[in-house]
């Protein structure tokens, strides 16, 4: 049996999935998140993950702030883990390890976090708060991690580093029932990212990618987590559109793209592109991604999980052979894509036969 986890983006920012113009059924509201969220954990959906915004970006000029969406889903909800993202700079490590026990002591252990390192230098500017260097935000990420987790598992947690002091802090409650810290998810591609990924984080986030893109990702950050006696989990983005015909899906995809909001677009490439070029290696996330790749934020679309539903949940088990344990959905039409994805594609899933690849397999192959 494949036994993959299933996650989807919170559309707590308004403008959906997809930088473009076509309609979507889809509201950012918290009344329709709430709903969301509880049809997502009915069908099968294992997280939900609340995106972090702070001014209009690509089309997206509301937004809910994850933290505090995620506390409020929690007790309208029973089973589904609650992922909220933050960036350092903008948040105290300490204050959200605060935040996040609360939240884990009223949901019952279903918190998670993704710490986001940033990529929108005007959400830094605004507040007045420095932009550094890419590889030394992933410097100030780490440090934000490893506090997390001293505060989080420590009764006196003392912390000196280059970016937070931490003098005998300590968080009652302690977070519950998660062996032993909430699970931290931490995504990016670069050189930086990944070696960061491999010393700290629990999960390891990627964007879109093609089979032999997302292995050779999994099998560099295994062998670098091996190398510190740790194992990291992969978590995979992906735009799903899943129609009675491939035709129709693809069809579909075209439609996003032919409307696709060409001065959102090109904003958000001019904004994220740094975030490649700026790296030694050249191997940042969106480094080499195209306009098409662009409407959907987080290249998506790359992933390939458009067609039937027979066919996207062949795709799934592909990825999940190469090591990948967790597909991060979005959709065009919340309202109907996601329900109906739990419904016929995650069972589909289940059913498969499949040898799953350890990650000893995957760093020697």
């Amino acid at each position: 049996m494949v036994d993959i986890k299933f996650a989807y983006w919170v559309p707590n920012v308004s403008g959906g999935l997809v930088v473009s113009k076509i309609p979507q059924r889809t509201d950012w509201t918290f009344d329709y998140n709430a709903q969301l969220a509880q049809t997502a954990e009915q069908v099968g959906f294992d997280y939900a993950l609340a995106q972090a915004r702070f001014i209009a970006s690509y089309g997206a000029e509301y937004q809910l702030e994850a933290l505090t969406t995620v506390a409020a889903l929690a007790p309208v909800t029973e089973r589904l883990k609650l992922i909220a993202a933050v960036h350092p700079g903008l948040w105290h490590p300490g204050v959200v390890a605060k935040m996040g026990a609360t939240i884990d002591f009223i949901s019952q252990g279903r918190f998670a976090l993704n710490v986001v390192s940033g990529w929108f230098k005007g959400e830094f500017t605004i507040y007045g708060e420095p932009w550094l260097d890419h590889d030394e935000r992933y410097r100030r990420s780490e440090e934000f991690i490893r506090v997390l987790k001293g505060m989080w598992t420590e009764e006196e947690f003392h912390f000196r580093g280059d970016f937070y002091r931490i003098n005998g802090g300590w968080v009652k409650p302690k977070p519950i029932h998660q062996n032993p810290h909430p699970e931290i998810f931490q995504g990016g591609n670069s050189k930086a990212v990944r070696r960061m990924a491999a010393r700290v984080s629990d999960w390891y986030f990627m964007n879109g990618n093609t089979i032999e893109g997302v292995r050779e990702q999994i099998q560099e950050v295994s062998a670098l987590a091996a190398e510190e006696g740790r194992k990291v989990k992969f978590g995979l983005n992906a735009f799903i559109i899943v129609r009675d015909t491939e035709k129709e899906a693809h069809d579909i995809l075209r439609e996003i793209i032919a409307q696709a909001d060409k001065e959102a677009v090109a904003g958000f490439g001019e904004a994220v592109k740094q975030a490649g070029s700026s790296t030694r290696e050249k191997e940042g996330m969106w480094a080499n991604s195209n306009f098409e790749d662009l409407v959907q934020y987080n290249d998506g679309f790359k992933s390939g999980l458009i067609g039937t539903a027979d066919q996207v949940a062949d795709r799934i088990r592909q990825f999940y052979e190469v090591g990948v344990d967790l597909i991060l959905g979005g959709f065009l039409h919340y309202s109907d894509d996601l329900p109906a994805f739990g419904r016929t594609v995650i069972p589909l899933v289940r059913e498969i036969e499949s040898r799953r690849r350890t990650s000893e397999e995957l760093v020697t192959a």
